[in-house]
C-alpha cells in the first residue's frame, strides 16, 4: 500500500493518479478511468475531479492500493 500525503484538504482523483505516476497528464485521466476499474472506498469511481481526503483508499488493481494520508 502507496500513502498519498496531502498538504491541504483533499486531492482529486487525477492529482493522486500522477503522483503515483499510472497517468503523465490530467487528459489521461478521463480515459484511464474509463478502461480501468478504479475504486474509492470500494466503490468505482469515474470522475476524475473526485476529492479525496486524509482516510480515503483508491485501488487501481488488487495489488495496487492509496492511502492518502
Amino acid at each position: 500500500m502507496a500513502e498519498i500525503k496531502i498538504k491541504n484538504e483533499y486531492i482529486t482523483l487525477t492529482q493522486a493518479l500522477k503522483e503515483v505516476g499510472v497517468i503523465s497528464t490530467g487528459g489521461q485521466a478521463k480515459w484511464y478511468l474509463q478502461k480501468n476499474d478504479v475504486q474509492v472506498n470500494n466503490v468505482i469511481e469515474r470522475r476524475r475531479g473526485k476529492k479525496l481526503y486524509p482516510g480515503d483508499t483508491v485501488t487501481l488493481e488488487p495489488d495496487q492500493i492509496l492511502k492518502i494520508v
